[in-house]
């Protein structure tokens, strides 16, 4: 049996909903939607998908960030945060216990203008891995989102002048490899080490219409679950946010 899986960042679910969410969800036809920066409180919007359950975690600061997942499989349990007092306030995370792995949808934070916020980013990636860790001692991990890092210089169309720009730090690429090295897996450049594309692009100077972008979304599997692997893809074709849905096929 084949699922798939579906990562946005809607950067804000309200804005993105007047843009045609409902039908892109619709056309995309996945078991598992998960969403970034959804931007909500609780009640501040009426979604519901038949077929699907959802579950939500809103930042408690109003307007900003939040997660959300829609399920088409009912998982075992569901667990909010990554159990870290210091992280748990922003609704970063969520993740859905299945059978046989944990499935997860992070919006890692972004280290901001002037890398004002690069060392907290440093604290959560370290708290990010070991929560990871944790999960893998009981069953392996698929986890997905708006990681706010382009890993290599492939995955963004100016690596030189962004040098020193919050979200392609020597800092920030380092702790993606050392994730990568814990052991797990950034499915997409698996499968196709050349390709180039990218999920995201600035507002600012044209940057879509140019295709001046970053590849910033990703799925990452534990490595043991690589020969489950079926097909990943990234669809810039799909509008409404300043991200494209990225997607992932496992049997």
């Amino acid at each position: 049996m084949m699922t798939k899986m579906i990562s946005w960042n809607v950067n804000g679910l309200r804005a993105c909903a007047q843009k045609g969410f409902e039908e892109t969800f619709s056309e995309l036809d996945a078991d598992l939607f998960c969403l970034q920066e959804t931007k909500l409180q609780e009640g501040q919007i009426d979604m519901a998908f038949p077929g699907y359950r959802s579950f939500w975690n809103y930042a408690e600061k109003k307007g900003y960030s939040g997660t959300a997942i829609f399920t088409r499989r009912e998982p075992l349990d569901v667990l909010y945060g990554i159990g870290a007092e210091e992280h748990d306030h922003e609704g970063r995370v969520i993740a859905l216990e299945f059978p046989d792995y944990y499935f997860l949808t992070c919006y890692t934070p972004n280290a901001q203008e002037e890398l004002k916020r690069l060392d907290y980013r440093m604290e959560w990636e370290d708290a990010f891995l070991a929560y990871l860790k944790r999960l893998e001692e009981k069953k392996p991990v698929i986890f997905c989102g708006d990681l706010n890092v382009a890993h290599q210089e492939i995955d963004l169309k100016n690596p030189k002048t962004n040098r020193r720009n919050a979200g392609f730090t020597d800092e920030e690429r380092g702790k993606f490899s050392a994730l990568l090295d814990a052991g797990f897996i950034d499915t997409y450049r698996y499968l196709y080490p050349d390709k180039v594309e990218y999920s995201w692009w600035s507002y600012r100077f044209k940057a879509r219409e140019k295709n001046v972008g970053w590849r910033i979304d990703y799925f990452v599997m534990s490595e043991c679950l690589k020969d489950r692997l079926r097909s990943a893809a990234i669809h810039t074709e799909i509008f409404g946010s300043d991200h494209c849905p990225v997607e992932l096929v496992i049997e």
